[in-house]
């Protein structure tokens, strides 16, 4: 203990030993020895020298600290020492105060100090599944110090480290497990630990999604206070964009998990904006950007439209707006939450609807667009707020041709209200402004406006502009070509960068316009300066910087030439292309067409929809616009290399398939015709058929209608034939009383005759059945009678149940004796088997013996169940005599009773003769032991040898 007290406590006398010794005799101590306490305290000490001699501790100590960890995992305070060293020659955070020239350099060492421990460490993946194991200790000493190492670890080793951790079993699930600790320590460091983890891992960023790593963190978050929160709610959100960021597994997992919902109450800004802390702005910040994340561009379309439906349903959308309006909100946030909307409407619909509905809280009330507008074209807003307005008038307009026309009607001198501020007006007073970042911005927005809309297009051209009293206005195409040809008026007014930024924004917007639109192209081409302007424009040698100006112009030209519609006889497609030869050249054209997509800014601005600018300087090109250039550079390098013959080619194969294509049409028309036609004959078919079955149906009525009075017929002429000839055998009889009896009392007659006939009939029916009713009754008392058949049923019923009783009682007795029979044997076995008991081989006798005891408890209360259904059968005898299928039914019953009975007594029996078997042997083995008990020099009494063969005896006896 000396030698621990020199270490930790006050100088020794004598030389003292260098750090490097101390620490040498240290690891020789831990490893050699035998006491706890001793090993303890060795590692308490190289803990409190791991932070000064941090190289010499890594490198004799490591192999030393990873077997304490190995070896004593009983004792928690010695690893909570081995973890705490191992963490601080791992741990790269440089506490002591260094010169600031000397800052850089030690920070280095300390980097490659660390990693070279980690991958030191490491390289046993062993090594890491005994740290995940520690992580199971709830003591605080071991759990804090192993989760704060496996931190450091990932830092320094991050890709190998994670590979470890997702091959070992249960290793995400142990590292969730922090996230439940009581312990805030414990459970922040948890958070820190599992950010570095999901960083950059998508197969271990969905093992901790499916950990319900969702529910814990909103929880954590709700629970520290949202966006009022401090740090942790900082940490959460972090480790909630590593689980979301371009995994579109997890976002569709949060999304079916209604996460979404829960958002909505991280926005609910109060009245009283005042005193935003920095650690609100930074809670908020990210949570918009949680919001971004999931209605990202670069997501799948279906995925974002499928978020951004829900976020309109759970009113976040209406949340965001509504900081959108507040007064007070910071300026970043701001602007954030602007992109935020941005991509919360890009491309849906409904979202973009209610957009246009918002207002904002002014008086006048006016709508959000504008009032976003005006701060786009003020040149005292901040550069990234400007950006931000843009791009959220870009997507409210994307895919939005309802939104389109509506800010294309704002510019129409039928709409305009001169009383308000439009957003068509703020977008010429931005396109017309001496600021150039002004006009790049409004060119664009315009642009957007334009962007797959060919009737905008085409309405926008009717916009007019007055440009000063006293001259006629000119179309605001018109006026955009005429900025661009008074570049010298423009380099006066603003500096050279600038005049670059506003006539590529015109020129944006231009190519957009006239682009597919071959009216737009006629009257572009119909101002006689603009194609000389163009040519002039391309055919300069400047510098790099009006190269780029070049190229949109010779793209904007070869424009006019692809979607020429030949309309002017002075600009034809074909005169073009002469005029580029002639000025300009071919190749030439196709290089300066070249300079646009060869732009360093082009490719930076292809990238994504957002504009992000580092300055204002580089704000050149829009992302749809890369896209149009993209587009059309092939297809106008084709149309200007193309001949005379090829162009005439062209449009003849062009007629041709015009041609094919209208009489297909015609051919499509003819046949929807026959088809409508041939639906109609189907119809009429049906309704004559159904009117055909219907006609056979009434004719065939008619016919059976018809025959019916055939037979009529024909019984009146028989009928008739009768009474003639009635009739004439009275007439020769007494002709002269024939004579007098009128035709009335003859048809009388008739009537009588009739009536008599069917009275007649009537009562030989009513004969007839009288005759079949006393036949039956005769035949019933030849026969039996019913009361008679069930009275000797039930006697023979009675005799039978009789017989069944006696049965029944007569097995009883004998299975009385047979129970008596067996208790007699029990007995003699059990006093046997005590006068034996100084043997082994009774005790498997005993357990048969306990065998039989059962078996004869069971059949003993078979027995008496059988006794008590033969009481109920004799009880019920009355009942059985007025109920004769039940009789019938028991009777039944008891011929099973009575077999099953017969078949217990057999097996009685045969038990009975299986136990006097048993005690036949037990004899023979008792005997067999008395024989050797008398070799053996025993005295054995012969009286209860004769006992027992007395009894044997009686037993046989019996059995006979």
């Amino acid at each position: 203990m000396n030698f621990f007290r020199g270490v930790m406590g006050g100088q020794a006398a004598g030389p003292q030993p260098t750090g490097a010794e101390t620490i040498q005799k240290l690891c020789d101590r831990v490893a050699s020895s035998t006491l706890l306490e001793d090993r303890r305290d060795a590692v308490r000490a190289l803990k409190s020298l791991s932070k000064k001699y941090r190289m010499e501790v890594g490198t004799q100590a490591m192999d030393h600290l990873i077997n304490i960890l190995q070896t004593d995992r009983s004792d928690s305070e010695i690893l909570g020492y081995a973890l705490d060293t191992m963490y601080n020659i791992i741990c790269n955070d440089e506490e002591e105060e260094q010169d600031e020239s000397e800052d850089e350099t030690a920070q280095k060492q300390a980097d490659d100090l660390g990693a070279k421990f980690t991958e030191a460490f490491i390289q046993d993946p062993e090594h890491i599944t005994l740290l995940l194991t520690m992580l199971e200790e709830f003591d605080f000493h071991v759990r804090w110090p192993a989760v704060k190492l496996l931190t450091a670890l990932l830092r320094n080793q991050c890709v190998q480290l994670q590979s470890i951790i997702l091959v070992s079993p249960m290793g995400v699930s142990r590292l969730m497990d922090l996230l439940a600790d009581s312990r805030e320590v414990i459970r922040n460091d948890g958070l820190l630990l599992l950010q570095q983890l999901t960083k950059g891992n998508a197969a271990i960023q969905k093992i901790v999604a499916f950990e319900n790593a969702f529910e814990r963190l909103l929880d954590i978050i709700t629970e520290e206070g949202s966006s009022d929160g401090g740090i942790v709610v900082e940490d959460c959100l972090l480790l909630l964009r590593n689980l979301l960021k371009n995994n579109s597994s997890n976002q569709n997992f949060f999304k079916e998990g209604s996460f979404i919902q829960r958002m909505r109450p991280w926005f609910e800004v109060g009245d009283d904006n005042s005193g935003w802390s920095a650690q609100k702005v930074t809670n908020l910040h990210l949570m918009l950007q949680l919001v971004r994340v999931m209605v990202s561009p670069v997501n799948s379309p279906g995925a974002t439209a499928s978020c951004q439906r829900s976020m309109y349903q759970c009113g976040l959308l209406q949340q965001l707006c509504t900081i959108l309006m507040a007064t007070g909100v910071p300026a970043d946030i701001l602007t954030e939450t602007i992109n935020t909307v941005s991509e919360v409407i890009r491309g849906s619909q409904i979202n973009q609807d209610y957009f246009a509905s918002v207002n904002a809280p002014s008086n006048p009330p006016r709508p959000a667009i504008v009032v976003l507008l005006m701060s786009m074209v003020n040149e005292r807003q901040p550069f990234v707020l400007r950006c931000a307005v843009l791009y959220c008038f870009q997507c409210f307009l994307y895919k939005n041709q309802k939104g389109q026309g509506e800010i294309v009607a704002t510019l129409l001198p039928s709409t305009i209200d001169a009383n308000s501020i439009s957003a068509g007006q703020l977008l010429c007073g931005g396109l017309f402004s001496a600021d150039s970042l002004s006009n790049w911005c409004a060119s664009v927005a315009l642009a957007h406006a334009l962007q797959d809309n060919l009737t905008q297009k085409e309405q926008l051209l009717r916009v007019q502009l007055a440009t000063s009293l006293g001259k006629p206005p000119v179309s605001l195409l018109q006026q955009c070509t005429n900025i661009l040809s008074q570049g010298d008026k423009i380099s006066r007014r603003v500096s050279k960068g600038s005049k670059v930024q506003t006539r590529v924004g015109l020129l944006m917007l231009l190519c957009t316009w006239i682009n597919n639109c071959p009216i737009a192209v006629t009257h572009f081409l119909h101002n006689q300066e603009n194609v000389p302007f163009l040519t002039a424009q391309i055919s300069e040698n400047l510098g790099e910087d009006e190269r780029l100006v070049q190229g949109l112009c010779a793209l904007l030209l070869g424009i006019c030439i692809y979607y020429n519609d030949n309309s002017l006889e002075n600009y034809t497609k074909e005169k073009l292309k002469q005029l580029i030869e002639k000025r300009i050249g071919k190749e030439n054209f196709v290089e300066k067409l070249g300079f646009v997509t060869k732009h360093e800014l082009y490719s930076r601005a292809a990238q994504k929809p957002q504009p992000v600018f580092p300055s204002p300087d580089q704000m050149l090109f829009d992302h749809e616009f890369t896209k149009l250039v993209k587009e059309l550079e092939g297809v106008i390098t084709k149309a200007v290399h193309k001949s005379s013959e090829d162009e005439k080619k062209e449009e003849e194969v062009k007629k041709t398939l015009e041609q094919h294509d209208n009489i297909v049409t015609q051919y499509k028309e003819l046949i929807r015709e026959q088809d409508s036609k041939i639906q109609e004959l189907k119809e009429q078919v049906s309704s004559l058929t159904t009117q055909t079955e219907q006609m056979q149906a009434t004719m065939t009525q008619q016919q059976s209608q018809i025959q019916q009075h055939k037979d009529q017929y024909n019984i009146l002429k028989l009928k008739l034939g009768k009474e003639n000839s009635s009739q004439a055998s009275n007439t020769l009889g007494d002709s002269a009383h024939v004579n007098g009896v009128q035709t009335e009392e003859a048809t009388q007659l008739r009537e009588e005759t009739e009536e008599l006939r069917s009275q007649h009939a009537l009562l030989q029916t009513q004969l007839g059945e009288k005759d079949a009713i006393i036949d039956s009754l005769r035949s019933e008392r030849s026969q039996p009678t019913d009361g008679d058949t069930a009275s000797s049923d039930n006697a023979e019923l009675l005799k039978e149940l009789e017989l069944l009783r006696s049965q029944v009682q007569s097995q009883a007795a004998e299975i009385g004796q047979l129970k008596s029979d067996n208790a007699d044997l029990l007995r003699r076995a059990e006093s046997e088997s005590t006068g034996a008991s100084s043997s082994s081989d009774f005790s498997s006798d005993a357990t048969e013996t306990a065998e039989l005891e059962s078996r004869l408890a069971a059949q003993t209360s078979e027995v008496e169940r059988l006794k008590e259904e033969v009481q109920g059968l004799t009880g019920g005898r009355e009942q059985l005599e007025q109920q004769t299928a039940s009789a019938t039914s028991s009777a039944a019953i008891l011929k099973a009773e009575m077999a099953k009975l017969e078949a217990e007594l057999l097996e009685s029996k045969k038990e009975q003769d299986d136990l006097l078997m048993l005690l036949a042997d037990q004899d023979q083995k008792i005997q067999s032991l008395r024989k050797k008990l008398k070799d053996l020099g025993e005295t054995v009494d012969d009286e209860d040898e004769l006992d027992t063969r007395d009894q044997t005896d009686e037993d046989d006896e019996d059995e006979d």
